[in-house]
């Protein structure tokens, strides 16, 4: 023998020593110690002068090359979700065969070595998981979130995560060498069960149709029932005997399969089982049956909520439906009119899978639905003439106020002739402007983008269209009226007074004949007045000479309660 073979001789003999000879209490509180000292490893203190010094590296938000960054977007980072499927992926590899190794003879001296790669695989990326991975993963504390490295890891080294993944890495596989292979050494991996429900989660989060993933995963939690009954049931009857009563396992055809039949016919109760002999036979079909009755209830109360929720929205849109036509039945609307709401419900709902936008938003945060809207409407309102140069955050603000309407092939959205009040935008679709004595001549075609109907928030208030605007197909417009303008431009003074100069120069472009009264009235309407100041908790009184006595009398008061001292002319109380 070889000087190199004999040396690795010696250190196995002493390895074996060691483990002998180490009390297995004792084994296990030395593997925790090691392991949390592994988890904050990567964290190294360096001194303060050190982390403040500036470094050459990578650019900021890049981790140097063959290196992990400090912390890791778990929400937003498909790396870090293909990590998680392959955690999901080793936790359901122990969840579903280790129950098969315990009950069926499937664990021979021949296959033992590919039970070992494949455990020790799942052991691998255990580990990395709670050294590497974990520990930096964004967390939050108090409202705060975390970001820095070292905070992560004591983060995670203190909460109730980083106890089951310890334990559930826990080398229990040494008892092996005492007590022989058995898998009951191996039950501790379960415990990394959280992963498989965060990986759900996450996945549900980014699908389009999560409802699917629900029912494939309620029809797996099943089958994965099915399984451990026919597992325990294998044992049973390996435990009477097998072939040993007619209740029993006959040890015939593929003993998984004859197994999982038995099952499935005894947890979902379908009758037609032979009978029990024994009283341990008895209590165990006993305790199955019942166990049967609240899994299965539970597993099909389970998909009824997923199908449920699934088909929610679907179930409100038909009841709106049914009550709109119950409602025009009752009054003998005409059936051309019926057809046309009936075509607005159908498009409405295949366009946008909802009625009414305003109630998803209205369950938002104002952030969250100042952020939808500029993702679906800034691009079109930021290009319009008539707000271009104008505050951003004021646009953002109008579009709060836009209103969001679908018209039919045919359906007019304004007549000349009718009271203008509001503008509209053409999200999608067409419209076209007609004019002419009977509205038959097409003045042009608008398609997306286009604004008309501007003139109604600049001209006097009662100032008629125009124009007839009609919607050429179906039409998804936005609509802003003049009330809204008016209370969202009372804060940003800037953009008021560059809208005015705007819609003086737009209205005498428009219309010069009528410029003198129209541009007057409608820009005092449009831009009221600034509201008295005394409202605002300002109270300013200007001397106007000569006054009355009845005047003089009724301002007296208010003076004296203005200025103790008495003082004439202007007068401020804050």
């Amino acid at each position: 023998m070889s000087q190199k073979a004999s040396s690795a001789c010696i250190r196995r003999g002493r390895f074996w020593n060691v483990l002998t000879s180490t009390k297995p209490s004792s084994l296990l509180l030395k593997l925790t110690s090691l392991l949390t000292t592994l988890s904050s490893f990567p964290y190294k203190a360096q001194p303060a002068a050190a982390r403040s010094a500036p470094q050459a590296g990578p650019p900021e938000g890049r981790p140097e090359r063959g290196r992990l960054p400090g912390c890791m977007d778990s929400g937003s980072d498909a790396r870090s979700l293909l990590w998680l499927l392959l955690v999901a992926a080793a936790c359901g590899w122990n969840c579903w065969l280790l129950p098969a190794r315990l009950a069926f003879p499937c664990q021979t001296p021949g296959s033992a070595r590919y039970w070992l790669a494949a455990d020790g695989v799942c052991d691998v990326i255990y580990l990395c998981d709670a050294l590497l991975v974990q520990p930096r993963l964004p967390a939050t504390r108090g409202g705060d979130v975390i970001m820095d490295p070292h905070e992560l890891a004591r983060h995670y080294r203190s909460s109730t995560k980083f106890q089951l993944d310890v334990a559930a890495v826990m080398p229990l596989d040494v008892f092996c060498l005492f007590f022989g292979f058995n898998p009951i050494f191996r039950i501790n991996r379960i415990l990394k069960y959280r992963s498989f429900f965060e990986f759900n989660h996450r996945l549900e989060s980014i699908m389009d149709k999560a409802y699917i993933y629900r029912v494939a995963r309620t029809a797996g939690c099943l089958l994965f029932a099915l399984h451990v009954n026919a597992c325990i049931y294998y044992w049973a009857s390996d435990h009477q005997g097998i072939g040993t009563t007619r209740w029993v396992y006959n040890g015939e055809g593929n003993m998984y399969l004859r197994c999982y039949y038995w099952a499935v016919r005894s947890l979902i109760t379908i009758g037609g089982l032979p009978e029990p002999q024994t009283l341990f036979e008895i209590v165990f079909q006993l305790l199955n049956f019942f166990l049967g009755v609240f899994v299965f209830s539970s597993l099909i109360g389970q998909m009824r909520d997923v199908i449920g929720a699934a088909t929610a929205a679907q179930n409100n849109f038909r009841a709106s439906l049914d009550r709109t036509v119950t409602y025009m039945n009752s009054y003998s609307i005409p059936r051309p009119v019926q057809a046309r709401v009936r075509a607005w419900y159908e498009y409405t709902w295949d366009a946008q899978r909802m009625l009414d936008e305003s109630d998803l938003l209205e369950a938002l945060p104002a952030a969250m639905q100042s952020a939808l809207a500029v993702d679906m409407n800034f691009s079109i309102l930021s290009n319009i003439d008539l707000f271009k140069g104008c505050d951003t955050q004021m646009l953002h603000d109008l579009l709060l106020r836009l209103r969001s309407t679908i018209y039919l092939p045919g359906d007019f959205v304004c007549r000349k002739g009718e009271v203008g009040k509001e503008m509209y935008i053409v999200k999608q679709g067409q419209v076209r402007v007609l004019g002419g004595a009977d509205a038959a001549q097409v003045l042009a075609t608008l398609k997306a983008g286009t604004v008309f109907g501007e003139l109604s928030l600049l001209a006097a208030i009662g100032s008629r269209r125009t124009a007839s605007v009609m919607a050429q197909g179906f039409a998804h417009l936005l609509a802003l009226d003049r009330k809204a303008l008016r209370e969202t431009l009372a804060h940003y003074p800037d953009s008021e007074k560059l809208l005015l100069e705007k819609a003086r120069a737009l209205l005498r472009e428009t219309a010069p004949a009528s410029a003198a009264t129209s541009l007057t009235q409608g820009l005092a309407s449009l831009f009221p007045p600034r509201p008295d100041t005394e409202s605002c908790g300002l109270y300013v009184e200007q001397q106007s000479w000569p006054r009355t006595a009845a005047q003089t009398a009724e301002s007296e008061p208010r003076r004296k309660a203005a200025s103790p001292r008495g003082r004439r002319g202007q007068r401020m109380r804050v």
